[in-house]
């Protein structure tokens, strides 16, 4: 096997679901080529570079194996190899998105806070 269609790819190497989801990734302009826009029907080959953009990650990686089949999430890894660099920015991402998280209050006040806004408001009202 010397070409595969993206879509299946896509899904063989368990990036997605369903190829019909690879397919509304693809023509959202989620997934690139070298760097390029595809389209789903699209052959790959091996040693194509992919940019993948998945909720807030996005990987870059290598193609290495070429499959149509979804086997076992193990199987899936071979088929690719995700550059360094990708996996430092990810992790990197990450954990300024987890340090911003813990900063940010809720907008809801908890109950402690509540019974001080109800004391501050009889207090100011008498």
């Amino acid at each position: 096997m010397d070409k595969v269609r993206i879509d299946k790819w896509l899904w063989a190497a368990r990036f997605f679901k369903t190829r019909s989801l690879a397919k509304q990734a693809i023509e959202g302009g989620k997934i690139h080529a070298d760097g390029q826009r595809i389209k789903a029907s699209k052959e790959i080959s091996l040693g194509i570079t992919l940019t993948i953009r998945q909720g807030w990650d996005e990987k870059v990686v290598e193609v290495i194996a070429l499959s149509d089949q979804r086997r076992g999430a193990d199987v899936a890894q071979t088929l690719y190899r995700e550059t360094e660099e990708s996996i430092s920015k990810r992790e990197q991402f990450a954990a300024e998105r987890k340090t911003n998280n813990a900063t940010i209050q809720s907008e809801r006040p908890n109950k402690k806070q509540r019974r001080q806004i109800h004391r501050f408001i009889r207090e100011s009202q008498n």
